[in-house]
């Protein structure tokens, strides 16, 4: 077979089996090997995956991930959710549409010392729901909200699927931090905005509650004063260069711990409980990792990648056309695939051919304004119907409102998502002005 049909081959079989729901991992790693071992035999793939797992998973930089995770599961069991939803809904629940708004800012304070999607839009989800449906909020607007909220996981800062792209394409995983802020506080605004002009058209949709007085507003505020802790204590000591991400991980999941046991929120078997599903997730993340690297092996090995990025550079094509249309694809592939998957299986192929092109900036800046536009995008994915793994988990917690319902609920925010896209594709400024700011 030519490169060109192996090529071809590996990427129609890896659809096929993710259309027929295989885990991604065992997806890509078999097409990985069938792939590699077309092209070079047996013995080149047994002397890969001789040394390459011990290679790829050794890595110091990679230990950030599951300490993350780690501080997410705790502090998804010491309560936090609950006091962030308490105190956003004091200040925003008194408008109409307040409770959803509310949910939408909850998710982003617990996003931050979360960092998975998924879990931010479980957790809160829980707390709000309940609070919404007794006000009497429709299906779609509490489903969609929370749905839209979680996704603020993936994007505001500490954030796994960044990391994961910093450790990729071999950024700063400080400056893209810093890079994720700006755009991450656009998407709050832009959902809290969608809100507001959802309820104005349907107005039978929400109601506003009850105005609270100030005080208990100001009161309200010291509710979370642990959320603030952890969040200045790990990524302002992160920023200030104090200690590595790895480092402001570990200092996380202490500073989370202890809070837990102060509040006596959290127990030694349910800190237990945390190690275990933190185990659990990191396996899947790492087997995920890995299959992907063994697919993206194969698929350099057709050399069919560095030709592309080649011939994109001799071609003279605009490089905001080829950007139009690497977002268009991740807006296919939101739709049937989960984000860390997506960003492990093409960031790897399309970010040496886009940082080949010239938009007229630093490569470092290129760099960064490709992650936050991937990461957008990818987000955008996880309320995309059909598949948008965010209004399935949205939909399990709450099985009285229907899917369709569910989905009707995301249209605001996706539409609100597509307006941040054209937004940060025109101005990629905001995505690194506040790196030269803090980090000149």
């Amino acid at each position: 077979m030519s490169p060109t049909e192996v090529f071809a081959a590996m990427v129609v079989a890896l659809l096929a089996l993710i259309a027929l729901r295989a885990p991604i991992a065992l997806a890509m790693g078999l097409v990985g090997a069938a792939g590699y071992i077309v092209q070079t035999g047996w013995p080149p793939l047994a002397a890969y995956l001789k040394t390459a797992m011990v290679d790829k998973f050794v890595s110091y930089d990679l230990a950030v991930v599951p300490l993350f995770i780690l501080m997410g599961q705790i502090a998804m069991r010491t309560g936090m959710s609950r006091a962030i939803f308490s105190a956003s809904n004091a200040w925003l629940g008194h408008h109409r549409g307040g409770l959803a708004m509310a949910s939408v800012a909850g998710c982003a304070a617990f996003g931050s010392i979360c960092g998975s999607s998924i879990a931010t839009a479980s957790t809160m989800a829980q707390v709000a729901l309940p609070e919404m449906r007794r006000h009497g909020y429709s299906g779609a607007l509490s489903a969609g909200s929370l749905a839209a909220g979680g996704t603020l996981g993936i994007l505001i800062p500490p954030s796994i699927v960044l990391i994961i792209y910093a450790l990729l394409t071999e950024q700063n995983i400080v400056k893209l931090f810093l890079a994720a802020t700006v755009p991450g506080l656009m998407a709050v605004v832009g959902f809290v905005l969608a809100i507001a002009v959802y309820v104005r058209i349907f107005p039978e949709e929400a109601a506003a509650s009850e105005r609270m007085p100030f005080a208990a507003r100001f009161r309200s505020l010291l509710g979370v004063w642990h959320v603030a802790l952890v969040f200045v204590g790990v990524l302002g000591g992160i920023y200030a260069g104090f200690f590595t991400p790895a480092q402001g991980a570990a200092v996380g999941v202490v500073m989370v711990a202890a809070v837990g046991f102060v509040l006596r929120s959290l127990t030694v078997k349910s800190l237990f409980d945390c190690v275990i599903e933190t185990a659990a997730t990191s396996a899947m993340i790492f087997a995920i990792i890995f299959g992907a690297d063994l697919f993206n092996v194969a698929l350099a090995l057709t050399r069919i990648p560095t030709l592309a990025a080649g011939w994109l550079q001799a071609a003279e094509i605009s490089p905001m056309l080829v950007l139009i249309v690497l977002i268009g694809f991740y807006l296919v592939m939101g739709c049937i695939m989960d984000s860390l998957s997506m960003i492990l299986l093409t960031v790897p192929v399309f970010f040496p051919a886009f940082m080949g092109l010239d938009f007229g900036m630093t490569e470092v800046h290129q760099a960064m304004w490709f992650g936050i536009i991937t990461l957008i995008v990818v987000e955008l994915g996880m309320i995309t119907p059909p598949v948008g793994l965010n209004l399935f988990v949205i939909s399990a917690l709450a099985p009285e409102i229907k899917t369709r319902e569910v989905f009707r609920g995301a249209v605001p925010f996706i539409l609100a998502e597509f307006l941040r896209i054209a937004l940060v594709v025109a101005v990629p400024a905001t995505t690194y002005w506040l790196v030269d700011l803090v980090m000149p």
